[in-house]
């Protein structure tokens, strides 16, 4: 008696063909749920979004993107919305949002704005103020300086 599963006929030699990853492709852009959540799907073609990783901007990374046919969509060094006293504001809304379902993208638009409209002044005044501590630490420290909170362990 052997363990070993020898060779037979109609066995394929090879899972990963052109056929089968037609198939799947195929399958994922025609499942429901797929397309419920992701719209974008429907449009078949991939949308990449680039950063400026090295090995993201390698020529040979360039032309497999180019080959594959993705387009790319680049991005500013930095957001010309933001401010950076705005940054402030994204932990809160991250915990808010946190475990809630949307369906569309004016959902989250309608809740993010009741949020901040339910926010009143000093909300925005005393963080703000906080900055400036935090930029004479960090000119202080030669730019140096991460803020970090303190980790308390439990004795053992």
């Amino acid at each position: 008696m052997s363990a070993e599963d020898g060779e037979r006929s109609g066995r394929p030699k090879e899972v990963v063909t052109d056929e089968n990853i037609k198939n799947i492709h195929k399958m994922i852009l025609n499942d429901r749920r797929n397309q419920e959540k992701r719209p974008y799907l429907k449009k078949k073609k991939v949308l990449l979004h680039q950063n400026n990783a090295p090995c993201h901007k390698s020529v040979k990374t360039m032309v497999k993107i180019h080959e594959l046919g993705f387009k790319l969509v680049p991005h500013p060094p930095y957001s010309p919305d933001l401010a950076s006293s705005n940054y402030f504001l994204f932990s809160d809304l991250k915990r808010m949002l946190a475990g809630k379902k949307f369906s569309s993208n004016e959902e989250v638009i309608a809740e993010s704005e009741a949020y901040f409209e339910a926010k009143d002044n000093w909300y925005y005044k005393n963080d703000i103020e906080k900055l400036e501590g935090r930029y004479n630490r960090c000119i202080t420290l030669e730019g140096n300086y991460v803020e970090q909170k303190k980790l308390i362990l439990p004795k053992k």
